[in-house]
This record gives structure tokens, C-alpha cells and sequence, in this order.
């Protein structure tokens, strides 16, 4: 009887560890922010989808797969966003998404580095990006902000007009 009151309580004691260290899923609120820019051109995408597991204090067991929309593509100038959707840029047809699928979150300085691999224009790199959370409740707020090459993805001619860095600044509201 004491095997079995024993092995019942560690039975419970293992669930109860576990439903504390559940990784809380996040629902991408409105009013998110898709940012980037360079010297040459700057602008929005207007439409993002995802999910996102994510757990400060266990960053590891987090996760991140994350979908901007190419058409979405806001510049200011109609006949900028025509030519970027084009397939010298996006090719927002053939690649209508552009993709970041985290593989590991960690704790770093004083925010979090999620390492993945993006996808941009059918390539695939893997990229670090660093990023804050800040929670509020039920809610949450991630921001970050990181550069890349725009050659590395085959967008734009290389050596072009356009600078080849565009930084890229992303806030992103959750709630539970």
C-alpha cells in the first residue's frame, strides 16, 4: 500500500512539475510592426502569422514560426510596392511568404537570441536575431532589431542602386 501511495504521489508530483513548466502559447495580437529600411527605400509589411511558444524563464523549450505576408508590402509609393512584389525583388507570386522557423532560444545580456533558419525568396539561411520580451499580465510584447544582406536572398540585383543592409525592426504584441 505504501509502494503504491508512493509511486501515486510521484505520479502527481511529476504533473504538477510539468504544468508549471508548460510553455505558454501566444496569440499574435493587433497592431504588430513589420519595419525596414535602408538609405534607398523604406517601409511595412501589413500582415504577419504565426505561433510562438515562449517561456522567459525557459527560453530553451521555446519556439517561434513566424509568416509575413510579401504582398502586404506597404513602401508609401504604389509604384514601388508593384515593382517589389516583381521577381527581381520578392516575386511575391512564386514566394508569397517570407518565413522564420526558430531551432534554439536562449537567454542573452539582457533580452534573448532566437537562432532559426529564414526564408527569403525560396533561400534559406540561418540567422540569429536578437530580441526583448516584455510581459504585462496576459500579455506580452517582443521587439527586435537586426540587419541583413538583401543579396544573401536574391532580392534586388546585387550591386545595385539599393543598399544591400536593410535593417529590419519588428515589435510584435501577444496575449494568451
Amino acid at each position: 500500500m505504501k509502494k503504491m501511495l508512493l509511486t501515486a504521489g510521484a505520479v502527481v508530483t511529476l504533473v504538477a512539475m510539468f504544468s508549471f513548466t508548460a510553455i505558454q502559447n501566444w496569440n499574435i495580437a493587433d497592431k504588430y510592426s513589420v519595419v525596414f529600411s535602408n538609405s534607398n527605400v523604406n517601409g511595412i509589411f501589413k500582415k504577419l502569422t504565426g505561433t510562438i511558444a515562449f517561456d522567459a524563464a525557459n527560453p530553451a523549450q521555446s519556439k517561434f514560426d513566424i509568416a509575413i505576408d510579401v504582398a502586404s508590402i506597404n513602401t508609401g509609393n504604389a509604384l514601388q510596392n508593384k515593382h517589389a512584389k516583381e521577381a527581381e525583388w520578392f516575386d511575391a507570386t512564386k514566394y508569397p511568404q517570407i518565413k522564420f522557423t526558430s531551432s534554439k532560444i536562449v537567454k542573452s545580456g539582457a533580452g534573448f537570441t532566437a537562432t532559426g533558419t529564414l526564408e527569403i525568396k525560396g533561400v534559406k539561411k540561418e540567422v540569429s536575431l536578437p530580441f526583448t520580451f516584455k510581459a504585462a499580465g496576459n500579455a506580452g510584447t517582443f521587439a527586435g532589431s537586426f540587419s541583413i544582406n538583401r543579396s544573401d536572398f536574391n532580392v534586388g540585383k546585387k550591386g545595385g542602386e539599393v543598399d544591400e543592409a536593410v535593417k529590419i525592426e519588428v515589435t510584435i504584441p501577444v496575449v494568451k
